[in-house]
């Protein structure tokens, strides 16, 4: 069974949704690993947001924990657009209708 996380790391069953260049909103399929890890991330990143928000310190573009944040939000954001996204109902129907058989993804 597939795992998926949104891009804000809220975890969900099923598929998460994302937005794309036209417009449409594109869910995306995640193995249970890749949910696993993306949830973590989001953790991960909520932990040190937190921790930079409360410390009641003022932050320099320098402070490393920032640069952990960054480090951290570029991996998630890598390893979602890593998986594949889902094909919408009208292009299965379309494929359908073409003869182009619905590939599962993987």
């Amino acid at each position: 069974m597939a795992t998926s996380i949104m891009i804000s790391s809220v975890p969900a069953r099923g598929r998460a949704i994302s937005p794309s260049t036209s417009g449409v909103r594109r869910r995306r399929r995640f193995s249970p690993q890749t949910g696993h890890a993306l949830q973590i991330l989001g953790r991960a990143i909520e932990y040190l947001s937190d921790e930079v928000a409360h410390q009641g310190v003022p932050v320099s573009a320098d402070d490393p924990r920032l640069e952990a944040v960054k480090l951290l939000m570029a991996l998630n954001h890598e390893i979602y657009f890593s998986c594949p996204e889902v094909p919408t109902l009208a292009e299965r129907v379309r494929g359908w209708l073409h003869g182009e058989p619905w590939q599962r993804a993987a």
